[in-house]
């Protein structure tokens, strides 16, 4: 060790954790408290943000004349060494350091010596960790982003193979008209769209930089917040120092945001678990996302969407969490805030490998379409369409509800379908049907007299699938 390294072993305060806190304590943190209060064993995933900021900020430091041009290449150059050392997995992550921030300008410290502990001058770790956070938020959520337009196409190839595709369309878990299997998935594309339009917006108020608020008033030096910002690509600054360190709402809204999405995919995840029970048999679910039973050798368990319901759950504590973790924090910071970033990180890993699993998952999907129409010819699915039918030959529409619920109570007692009940039979209920009423009780009589958009005509179905191809092109 050369005579500055030994020099600033001695005179770096970071080195000392182990005696006491700073020079106004008196006697070190008990072990507990050590542990129970340090961030580093999950905050270390922000060091690559912590490290972007960190640069910003000297540079600026050094055009705003607070440090040295040669403070700052030191810096920079130093900080470009820990880059590489944690990129290899060299770095040592020192408990004693508490959170990420501390132990990088430890180790900053130790290389380049003063021009280290200059690196902190007007910012405190409560605008560093906030900043650290929004950096990390904003890459998360172009993340998420790209993985909902990836399950989005997943689905639209899908839809379009099936857009006319028979199936049962139900209300109730009832058979209540027909649809097709196209037009069923294009629902969830729309969930989707609305997703990914929650996130960008999200993503704008996550995109302004805290750091410049220092602890919670700013600080007396002459710093160029709008610079830092720019270097960092931030959309602008937060104007409160108060709220820019204190507020988790963006990560409460990331959160939430995340938990809708979870919603729309448990939804659509229960549709897959019943549609693959043998008593359903509408699709079969590719090998590689299912497992079989420990005990009965003819089982195949539906187990990805079974768990991303109960990963919805999780993701849903995560936002109770984090609403509770904001309810009762007086201005500014306080320590609670320390809680934000795991049941964040969970949020999003939990989100994107979803995502990413579920994008596969619709790709590895087989469509029995026999069973579907079978299905949809069960539960009397055109009734609908037999009462639209009088309506149009002149009768009001709440007469003809009552004609063919009079028709189909006749029809379930003969058990038989509507479609096979003689016309003089039909005739019984309203005088008005005609020969013509067999072509209007057709699963795609029903489907094509839907033609209008958003109508599950197919020809809407493939042209809702244009339409959503062309808004993500």
């Amino acid at each position: 060790m050369d005579r500055q390294s030994k020099l600033t072993e001695k005179t770096n305060s970071l080195n000392k954790k182990d005696t006491s806190w700073s020079g106004r304590f008196n006697e070190p943190v008990a072990e507990l408290v050590k542990k129970y209060t340090a961030s580093v064993g999950f905050d270390y995933r922000l060091a690559m943000y912590d490290i972007q900021g960190s640069v910003a900020h000297a540079q600026m430091l050094s055009a705003q004349g607070i440090i040295s041009k040669a403070d700052c290449q030191a810096i920079e150059h130093g900080l470009a060494e820990i880059r590489q050392e944690i990129e290899a997995g060299q770095f040592e992550w020192l408990l004693d350091l508490e959170d990420v921030h501390l132990n990088i300008e430890k180790r900053l410290t130790d290389k380049i010596g003063d021009s280290g502990k200059r690196l902190h001058t007007g910012r405190s770790r409560n605008d560093q960790v906030a900043t650290d956070v929004r950096l990390w938020l904003r890459a998360t959520a172009d993340q998420v982003i790209a993985g909902l337009r990836k399950l989005q196409i997943s689905l639209l190839d899908l839809a379009e193979t099936h857009f006319d595709t028979v199936m049962p369309g139900f209300t109730h878990l009832q058979v209540a008209q027909p649809v097709t299997l196209g037009h069923h998935l294009m629902a969830y594309v729309e969930m989707l769209k609305r997703d990914s339009a929650r996130f960008a917006d999200c993503r704008e108020r996550i995109n302004r930089l805290p750091l410049g608020a220092a602890a919670l008033a700013g600080t007396s030096y002459p710093i160029d917040r709008e610079m830092v910002a720019k270097a960092l690509g931030f959309d602008g600054v937060c104007e409160n120092s108060l709220d820019a360190v204190s507020d988790r709402d963006f990560a409460i809204e990331f959160t939430f945001a995340s938990s809708l999405v979870m919603t729309h995919l448990s939804r659509l995840s229960e549709e897959l678990i019943l549609w693959s029970s043998p008593r359903f048999a509408f699709i079969d679910i590719a090998d590689r996302f299912c497992t079989g039973s420990s005990i009965m050798p003819q089982k195949k368990n539906p187990d990805v969407p079974e768990l991303v319901r109960g990963k919805t759950g999780r993701v849903y504590g995560h936002l109770t969490a984090l609403l509770t973790l904001m309810k009762g924090q007086p201005l500014a910071y306080n320590k609670d805030n320390q809680e934000d970033k795991e049941p964040l990180f969970d949020t999003a890993d939990t989100l994107l490998v979803t995502l990413e699993i579920y994008a596969d998952m619709m790709r590895g999907i087989t469509v029995n379409k026999d069973n579907m129409r079978q299905a949809a010819q069960e539960g009397f699915a055109t009734a609908t369409d037999l009462a639209d039918y009088l309506v149009k030959k002149g009768m009001p529409f709440r007469d003809a509800h009552e004609a063919v619920a009079l028709a189909v109570r006749h029809a379930v007692d003969k058990k038989v379908d509507l479609s096979d009940l003689p016309l003089a039979t039909l005739q019984q209920f309203a005088a008005e049907i005609g020969d013509d009423v067999y072509a209007v009780l057709t699963l795609e009589g029903s489907l094509h007299s839907r033609n209008h958009i958003g109508g599950t005509a197919p020809a809407q179905v493939k042209a809702a699938i244009a339409r959503a191809r062309a808004e993500m092109a």
